[in-house]
């Protein structure tokens, strides 16, 4: 991770504008793409220094206001603001405390057999999940974190068809949930942009986007090409972790698709990982 996340942040940001959307010529010796810092420090309302030393690392206090008038510029949605707030405020934690799922929520998780459901970290560690969500997912059985499987498992990728896609919003997700300051996404971050050229390509675009709702499709090689929709609940314990269940429409081929795999794992995965094992 960058030492100076804000300032990476804000230059991909301005690198992603274009000047003809405020009404400036995007011609001329432009050397950059996008908007230049002064034009971002006359949009915001700031003086050139003042942002320049924002991007540079060495103004680490703006205030909200100048947060706002940042957002506005670059046009920010919720999820974007809560992440810029996030790494202005944002501080180093010592170390990650031991991470359970607490035995109600295990216990949820064994009632719905015919529905895929999984507890995850703001890292992408799956820390439990149920039958169904380890016969959609097989790769669980070697890499408990979703996200690296993801990009690293020819077999986790071959299940997605809309590929691409589906990678842009895994990345913008993990930006927009992980502490930036955390060792744990250090580590992650860094070995996937090692052995990944796709992921390290769409970590530099600093696309931010939490996910609680969409639709996810498969290419399943036991029941072939289906789709579901989710739903991601946080856990209001002050954990991080989040629940998400896959759902299908009654009587439609994705749900008949998603019975027929359930039919399928009687046996699969462990379902109760225990996460530091």
């Amino acid at each position: 991770m960058s030492i100076n996340a804000l300032g990476d942040f804000l230059r991909a940001r301005r690198a992603g504008m274009r000047p003809s959307d405020f009404g400036m010529p995007a011609g001329g010796r432009r050397r950059v793409p996008g908007l230049r810092r002064d034009e971002v420090a006359v949009l915001a309302g700031v003086s050139t220094d003042y942002y320049v030393r924002l991007e540079q690392g060495r103004e680490r206090n703006p205030s909200d206001e100048v947060l706002g008038a940042l957002g506005r510029v670059f046009g920010l949605d919720d999820d974007g603001m809560a992440h810029l707030r996030r790494l202005v405020g944002s501080r180093a934690r010592p170390g990650e405390s031991a991470e359970r799922v607490a035995p109600g929520m295990l216990r949820l998780l064994e009632l719905w057999p015919n529905t895929p459901a999984l507890v995850q970290n703001r890292y992408g560690d799956v820390l439990a999940w149920n039958r169904l969500a380890g016969a959609i997912h097989p790769a669980l059985a070697r890499d408990r974190n979703l996200l690296r499987a993801f990009f690293l498992d020819p077999d986790e990728r071959l299940l997605f068809p809309e590929w691409e896609q589906s990678a842009r919003t895994a990345v913008a997700w993990l930006r927009a949930e992980a502490d930036p300051d955390s060792a744990r996404l250090a580590s992650l971050v860094g070995e996937l942009t090692l052995k990944s050229r796709e992921f390290a390509r769409l970590w530099a675009r600093h696309d931010v986007r939490a996910k609680s709702t969409g639709h996810k499709r498969f290419r399943h090689p036991v029941v072939g090409d289906f789709g579901v929709d989710y739903e991601t609940f946080r856990l209001e314990d002050g954990s991080g972790q989040t629940l998400t269940v896959y759902h299908a429409a009654p009587g439609s081929p994705d749900a008949d698709a998603l019975a027929l795999l359930a039919s399928h794992a009687v046996t699969g995965v462990e379902r109760q990982p225990d996460p530091h094992r």
